[in-house]
């Protein structure tokens, strides 16, 4: 008995979040153009395609949709065929991550200054993602079901999702750990370079929840569709986090400024930020470290007596006529 909300139901809700999703993309692509219109021309052209691809995502997984419920429809049959337009999806979205993924290893490359025993392993999974996704797409094509295809290649479309999810791990780690090893050099930047980090953490974390979800719903629920109805979500979030990390620059930038030189670290550590200020207060009110003087000062006084003086008729010294000269010794010591 075909389950009927576990397999068109989520078919469709994954293709209304997809399109919900898309719809954010042509806006972040359009906010970006608008705010960069000088960026690199490189920039501009991966957000060309990543909205190009986006577009034609978008358009097959209508497809789909329309050829599960309206071609389809009361023939409970069909839902184990599998369309030539959601056997392309799946290549799409492939290449999507590989493009968002490819974006990121950049930028670790250029934080690990040029370093690819760090750049190449990202690259090389993320490779390894997208032939995945190439052979899943191929197979699906060709064998036209999802029983033929789940008894042949399943552990195929298992390592695809495996793979990106790794990918994305990989990227947080490299990407965190580059960050905060340039904050060490350059203090006035830890408030961009935190709220980079957190940007990081967030989108990777986002996509790879996305991910493993669709991966456990396809291992532990074969019978139904929820994994599709998933996986019609995970190249938007790709794209959205691409085009939030270029769009985010600007406030970064803004942010920096208002801040002058200062080291001040954003909101998302407050524990930090208490830390921070609370030495620095306990810095100022500690008095100055001086630096204190001991002088010595001896003095020598010597007396000429003049012995010419006494007489036979004086039976005393009258006089006497002191000639003193000074001579200081100065013993200095100075202490911490």
């Amino acid at each position: 008995m075909v389950s009927v909300p576990a397999t068109y139901g989520a078919i469709l809700v994954g293709g209304f979040l997809a399109a919900a999703l898309s719809g954010i993309v042509t806006v972040q692509s359009f906010i970006y153009y608008k705010l960069y219109p000088t960026d690199l021309a490189w920039r501009k052209a991966v957000v060309a395609v990543i909205w190009v691809l986006d577009s034609i995502h978008t358009a097959l997984v209508g497809a789909s949709i329309w050829i599960y419920l309206i071609d389809n429809f009361g023939d409970t049959s069909k839902i184990n065929d599998i369309p030539e337009t959601v056997a392309m999806t799946i290549a799409l979205t492939a290449i999507l991550t590989f493009i968002v993924h490819c974006f990121f290893a950049h930028r670790i490359h250029k934080l690990s200054r040029c370093d690819w025993r760090i750049t190449a392993p990202i690259l090389a999974f993320a490779f390894l993602r997208l032939c995945s996704a190439t052979v899943t797409t191929a197979e699906m094509i060709h064998l036209k079901t999802f029983t033929e295809f789940k008894q042949e290649f399943r552990w195929v479309f298992t390592l695809g999702l495996a793979l990106s999810c790794l990918v994305d791990i990989l990227i947080a780690i490299f990407l965190c750990y580059s960050l905060r090893a340039t904050r060490k050099a350059a203090s006035s930047m830890d408030y961009v370079i935190n709220s980079v980090i957190l940007y990081t953490l967030e989108n990777n974390s986002l996509t790879s929840a996305a991910t493993v979800i669709s991966m456990i719903c396809w291992l532990v629920m074969p019978t139904n569709l929820i994994f599709m109805g998933l996986h019609f979500v995970i190249s938007k979030l790709y794209a959205n986090s691409l085009l939030a990390t270029l769009n985010a620059r600007k406030q970064l930038r803004q942010e920096r400024a208002q801040r002058g030189l200062s080291g001040e670290l954003p909101l998302a550590f407050p524990g930090l930020v208490n830390r921070f200020r609370s030495d620095h207060r306990d810095s100022s009110r500690m008095d100055p470290i001086g630096t204190k003087l001991e002088i010595n000062v001896e003095k020598t006084v010597q007396y000429e007596v003049d012995a010419n003086i006494m007489t036979p008729h004086s039976p005393s010294v009258s006089s006497t006529s002191p000639k003193a000269s000074c001579h200081p010794s100065e013993a200095i010591s100075q202490m911490a």
